[in-house]
C-alpha cells in the first residue's frame, strides 16, 4: 500500500439524483450524552459532538462505545502482531512500533488532541494506551485524491473527491461513522471516519474547505505531527485554502504524504506534497515527472495505469462534468480492490456523498452512495 507518489486516485463521487436533504431521509436518534448525540440516517451512523476536546472525546466514547471497543480489539489486539507494512526488510507490526511512534510524536501533537484521546478512553473505559495505539495506526498507511473546477465542469462547480484504499481486511467499514463536530473555539466540520478515531483523512469544514489524504514513501520518518492530526487541524482551523496549506507548511511533518485541498469560496484547489523533508504544491493544469498529462482546471493525482485511466476519463467528459459524471471517475480500476471509502465534496454548497466497502469486503466503489449536506447536519437536533 505504500508505493511511490500518489497511490490510487481519488476520483469524484456523487450523483445528481442523490441531492436530497438529510431531513427528508429515514433518520432516528440512537442516544445522547451531554451536548453530543448519535443518530442513524438511512443506515449511516452520524455522531454529533460539541464542546471542549475532552468533552467531545467523552461523548464519542459514551455514544459509540461498543463500536470503538470492537474496532480497537480487532486492530490492536487481534491484528496487532500481524505485519501490515514493510520498512525495507523489516516487517512492521503495530504492537511493536505504535508505542514508539506515540512517544516520538508526543511533543508535536497539540495538547487538545491528547485531552480528546483521554476523554475517549474515559468514555469507553478502555486503557489509554490502546486508544492511542488505534489512533496512531494511520501513520502506517497511505492513499489518494483529486479535484475538478471551473471550465472542467458543466456549470463551473468545484468537485473534490477521494478514494481511501487502506484495506478492507481491517474491517473498519463495520464501524463507519460521520462525525459532525462543533469544537469550542474552532470551525465546525464533518469527518468521514471510523468509530474511535479522532484524527482525519477525509473531511470538510463549515468554511467550505475540504481535504483528502494519500500516501507515498517515507515510512519510519515519524518525528513530526501525525498526518491525521494535521488533517484534523485543517478541518477545525483553516478558513480558506491558504490557511489550510499553511497548517502543513508551518508544521513538522512525518512520512511522505500527498493531499488534495479545495476551497469552495474561491473555487480553488491544489495538490500538495508534504513529507518530512519536502513540501511543494501541484497547481491545476501543472505537469510533474510522475503526472505528465495535465488537464485544464483539474488536479489529477494518481500512480501508474490508474493515473492514465483517470486522465482518459477526465478528458472524455471535460467541460461537461456533473456530480453523476464525476462518480464514474471512481469506478474500477481507478479504485482498487482495497477501496475502503469514497467521498465527493461540493465545498461551496457543503454537499457531500460517501460510500463504504461492505461487510463482505467488496470495495466502496461498488456500493451505494449516501448524500448529506454539512450545513444541514449542523442544524439538526436530537
Amino acid at each position: 500500500m505504500r508505493h511511490s507518489f500518489l497511490r490510487g486516485l481519488v476520483a469524484l463521487c456523487g450523483v445528481a439524483w442523490l441531492l436530497l436533504a438529510t431531513a427528508n431521509l429515514n433518520a432516528k436518534t440512537l442516544g445522547r450524552h451531554g451536548a453530543g448525540w448519535l443518530e442513524e440516517i438511512d443506515g449511516y451512523l452520524v455522531l454529533h459532538l460539541e464542546g471542549t476536546h475532552r468533552e467531545m472525546g467523552v461523548q464519542h466514547g459514551k455514544l459509540l462505545g461498543d463500536h470503538i471497543r470492537q474496532n480497537v480489539d480487532y486492530l490492536v489486539r487481534q491484528k496487532g502482531d500481524e505485519a501490515i507494512a514493510e520498512l525495507g526488510p523489516i516487517a512492521i507490526k503495530p504492537n511493536a512500533v505504535i508505542s514508539q511512534i506515540v512517544n516520538i510524536q508526543r511533543q508535536h501533537v497539540p495538547q487538545k488532541y491528547w485531552e480528546e484521546l483521554e476523554g475517549l478512553a474515559e468514555g469507553t473505559r478502555l486503557p489509554i494506551e490502546e486508544v492511542q495505539a488505534a489512533n496512531f495506526i494511520p501513520e502506517l498507511f497511505h492513499c489518494s485524491g483529486f479535484a475538478l473546477m471551473n471550465s472542467a465542469t458543466k456549470d463551473g462547480t468545484l468537485y473534490h473527491g477521494r478514494v481511501l484504499d487502506y484495506g478492507v481486511d481491517l474491517k473498519l467499514q463495520d464501524h463507519a461513522v460521520l462525525i459532525v463536530a462543533k469544537p469550542k473555539g474552532g470551525i465546525p466540520f464533518v469527518n468521514v471516519t471510523y468509530a474511535g478515531f479522532i484524527g482525519s483523512v477525509t473531511g470538510m469544514n463549515a468554511s467550505h474547505v475540504s481535504i483528502g489524504e494519500m500516501g507515498g514513501k517515507g515510512l519510519g520518518q515519524w518525528n513530526g505531527v501525525p498526518m491525521a492530526f494535521l488533517v484534523r487541524e485543517v478541518l477545525e482551523s483553516a478558513g480558506d485554502l491558504d490557511e489550510a496549506v499553511a497548517v502543513f507548511r508551518d508544521s513538522p511533518r512525518t512520512c511522505e504524504y500527498y493531499f488534495v485541498i479545495a476551497d469552495g469560496k474561491s473555487n480553488r484547489a491544489v495538490g500538495m506534497e508534504a513529507g518530512a523533508k519536502q513540501f511543494s504544491l501541484v497547481q491545476p493544469n501543472t505537469s510533474h515527472p510522475l503526472l505528465p498529462r495535465p488537464v485544464k482546471d483539474a488536479v489529477l493525482l494518481s500512480a501508474g495505469e490508474r493515473y492514465h485511466h483517470l486522465v482518459d476519463r477526465t478528458e472524455a467528459k471535460w467541460g461537461e462534468f456533473t456530480a453523476e459524471d464525476a462518480l464514474r471517475l471512481m469506478d474500477r480500476p481507478v479504485a482498487m480492490k482495497s477501496n475502503l471509502h469514497n467521498a465527493l465534496f461540493e465545498p461551496k454548497s457543503t454537499k457531500f456523498w460517501v460510500a463504504n466497502a461492505n461487510a463482505k469486503g467488496e470495495p466502496a466503489a461498488e456500493q451505494p452512495y449516501h448524500a448529506f449536506q454539512l450545513s444541514e447536519l449542523l442544524e439538526r437536533k436530537p
